[in-house]
């Protein structure tokens, strides 16, 4: 078993580098890349998402197609990939849909002074993992391999794609750029600042550039473990 998933970063920015603005669930992609983000989610083990993403998006994280669906069940497979989320306030909302849909397993990975917390909040609809004194991407990681996670998708937010990227946890990347700016300084960006592996001295490999109608996907080797499938 490896020590971690091999892991995709997936994400969505406008031409200005924003994850969205103040409207909930900008549209950045468009159906045909959502389809795309739908295929890679169905090979996937598991999906995580910040406790930002879970707050301001409510995103479901399911498989949509039907056949994609059946295939998974197929190979003895949930109907789609474990949901993960990463918290330490614990502020999230039981009843929001990363929780309530799917029949997938959910787990909450918070700070060990904040289990009982979780466990009292989100206990009844999740796993409640003990992530340590504080939280680490790395940890989680190796915690997932252990659950037999052996490929992991990460969709945001700004600071778990910090976290995954800085850590050096990302084996490819698939950035998404939809052709319009959001012109706000004060809305979500890709990133946050921190210490790259990636910048002036070791450029990262741009492995494909792809048109999907009005977007352009960029898919980047970040590890050599990267598969082009």
């Amino acid at each position: 078993m490896p020590e971690r998933p091999y892991t995709v970063l997936s994400c969505s920015v406008s031409l200005d580098g924003y994850l969205g603005d103040r409207r909930p669930r900008l549209a950045l992609s468009n159906e045909a890349d959502l389809d795309r983000v739908d295929e890679v989610r169905a090979s996937c083990d598991a999906i995580m998402v910040g406790a930002g993403t879970v707050r301001t998006d409510n995103p479901r994280l399911l498989v949509r197609s039907h056949a994609r669906r059946d295939d998974r069940r197929i190979r003895g497979l949930a109907s789609s990939p474990m949901k993960i989320t990463v918290t330490d306030r614990v502020d999230l909302d039981a009843h929001s849909d990363f929780f309530t849909t799917g029949e997938t397993e959910k787990l909450v990975y918070t700070s060990s002074s904040r289990v009982p917390t979780a466990r009292a909040r989100l206990g009844p609809v999740a796993t409640i993992v003990d992530g340590g004194r504080r939280v680490r991407m790395r940890r989680v990681s190796e915690d997932l391999a252990d659950r037999g996670v052996e490929r992991l998708m990460v969709e945001g937010g700004g600071m778990v794609h910090t976290q995954f990227l800085a850590d050096d946890l990302v084996d490819e990347l698939q950035l998404v750029v939809a052709p319009f700016f959001v012109g706000d300084s004060s809305a979500p960006r890709f990133v946050r600042d921190g210490r790259f592996p990636w910048n002036a001295e070791r450029r990262a490999t741009l492995a494909e550039a792809r048109q999907i109608d009005d977007v352009v996907l960029l898919r980047y080797a970040l590890s050599l473990r990267f598969r082009n499938e």
